[in-house]
């Protein structure tokens, strides 16, 4: 045999960069982690123990395996999905429409003080209105259907990322636009190495914020119309006295807007991977 061939290391496959699911168990259970789930678990715990010793009556409080059943009964016999994807289209138009605008009008707003003038007598007039009270003036203009829903939640969304983005425009540190001066920056040079970096945390957050809202917003727009969503679902249930399908929307309601949250705080964090602060 060579020797040369025979001390050549053994091919091996390459690794793959994937983590693996113990390696993201793990990671999920370390105390840091591990820490935010004691809560939860003590709420089962106490929800069970009451079930179990009729603290509360089952029409108000059932167990949670009635609402495992439930959940299950209403994946397989019923719409549960559909009615889910419905929400989820609803809020992810009307957050599309509406942050858009918002970005779009902030930055111009915060850039012209003549045209914040412009816009901000019948913005600030509009703003105090809730999307609610819009609610039946919409649908006698739009009628029933989704685009109806879609512009309650993007008027919504629409005014907090609107302010924090004219906010963030307008906190940039002077000491920044000073140097840009020295440096004969041009005005989209200033604008898009300086003001919109600088303004990017305060939109970031906004836009996470509102992104929990218009999840929060399609619940009530759909029970107040509609025949379809969880939104419906809630309302249909809490008439029948459905109380275990009333908290399978709950619950679903609850993990999805921690979703939404958990995957806004990520793009966040990604965007702002240059700006590093306080970890507590």
């Amino acid at each position: 045999m060579n020797t040369l061939t025979h001390n050549l290391p053994a091919a091996t496959a390459p690794e793959s960069d994937a983590p693996t699911f113990t390696a993201t168990l793990r990671q999920w259970l370390v105390p840091s982690r591990a820490i935010g789930f004691l809560l939860p678990a003590g709420v089962l715990a106490l929800w069970q123990t009451a079930a179990s010793l009729a603290w509360i009556d089952p029409v108000f409080l059932p167990a949670p395996i009635k609402v495992v059943e439930a959940f299950f009964k209403m994946l397989t016999e019923q719409r549960l999905l559909t009615d889910f994807g419905v929400s989820l289209a609803l809020v992810s138009q009307g957050f599309l429409y509406g942050a858009t605008a918002a970005v779009v009008l902030g930055v111009a707003a915060g850039l012209s003080r003549r045209f914040e003038q412009f816009l901000s007598p019948t913005f600030d007039t509009i703003r105090h209105i809730p999307g609610i009270a819009w609610f039946p003036l919409i649908v006698l203009w739009l009628g029933l259907g989704a685009p109806a829903k879609i512009l309650v939640i993007a008027k919504t969304v629409f005014f907090p990322v609107f302010l924090n983005t004219l906010q963030g425009i307008r906190s940039v540190d002077k000491s920044y636009i000073e140097l840009a001066d020295v440096l004969t920056l041009t005005r989209w040079q200033l604008v898009r190495k300086i003001i919109l970096p600088a303004a990017t945390p305060t939109i970031m957050v906004s836009l996470r914020y509102a992104a929990g809202l218009a999840w929060a917003l399609v619940v009530v727009a759909e029970g107040l119309s509609g025949l379809e969503g969880l939104g419906f679902l809630i309302f249909r249930a809490q008439g029948l006295l459905l109380t275990d399908q009333l908290l399978v929307c709950m619950v679903i309601i609850g993990l999805v807007g921690f979703g939404i949250d958990r995957l806004m705080y990520h793009a966040q964090r990604r965007v702002l991977r240059w700006k590093q602060g306080y970890e507590g």
